[in-house]
């Protein structure tokens, strides 16, 4: 049984927010890892027209293209796209569901760039050149128009009243450092899902790009574990 993990990017970002866990995926196990961009997101970001429909449908085409090649199904969702990670598990059989930071509660821009930096000078050094991240993050948000945002808040909104009838096994991880999404957006979520198999992951140092965390080595044995176990009956 082949197995397929789609991993989603969040708001103003790229698959460079979750490419070093789908880099460590591909490592240590022969599974199909696909990394879409969505529309009017990665380095050349523009988002003046994209829309929360258009966010999802690209993903749920991705996913769609996923299923042809896998029959097993695991998507892996960070920030924004834990939320569209759950929109989609809302209307598809997914084996399991991985949220990485996920955005259940708003988002401050300004405390954003802020924690940009800190993280290129405590952890993302070495991963991503300094220069290249400052200057992505600088960029994208003084590029993001305001009614991006309101789009980025349409898509908390239309996920919210479908967590409790979600019963995908989810395993959930929060940097307790994240200046972004809150510490409590995960237990939000974990508490608020109707799934019977549910795992909550601290990362103690983790801040909101936690796949750049200086922990990650650690956490990111304990999810695999986690993706590569069968449903619990």
């Amino acid at each position: 049984m082949k197995t397929g993990v789609l991993c989603i990017h969040g708001f103003t970002g790229g698959p460079f927010e979750v490419q070093p866990f789908a880099d460590f995926i591909e490592a240590q196990t022969d599974w199909i890892v696909k990394v879409p961009t969505l529309p009017g997101h990665g380095e050349m970001l523009s988002l003046k027209k994209g829309t929360a429909e258009q966010w999802m449908m690209e993903a749920e085409i991705a996913l769609r293209q996923l299923k042809k090649q896998a029959s097993r199904i695991i998507i892996v969702g960070f920030s924004m796209g834990g939320l569209i990670a759950l929109h989609l598990a809302s209307r598809y059989k997914i084996d399991r569901l991985v949220l990485l930071s996920a955005a259940a509660k708003y988002i401050s821009a300004p405390q954003l760039l802020k924690e940009a930096k800190s993280v290129v000078k405590n952890a993302v050094k070495g991963k991503l050149g300094e220069n290249r991240f400052l200057h992505m993050y600088k960029y994208k948000w003084t590029h993001t128009p305001p009614r991006a945002i309101v789009e980025f808040l349409r898509v908390v909104d239309m996920v919210k009243p479908y967590y409790g009838k979600i019963q995908t096994p989810v395993c959930i991880v929060q940097g307790g450092q994240d200046g972004i999404v809150p510490v409590s957006a995960a237990q939000f979520i974990y508490d608020q899902l109707g799934s019977a198999e549910k795992r909550l992951i601290h990362s103690e140092t983790g801040r909101h790009l936690i796949c750049y965390s200086d922990d990650c080595d650690d956490w990111f044995k304990e999810v695999l574990d986690f993706m590569k176990s069968e449903r619990e009956n």
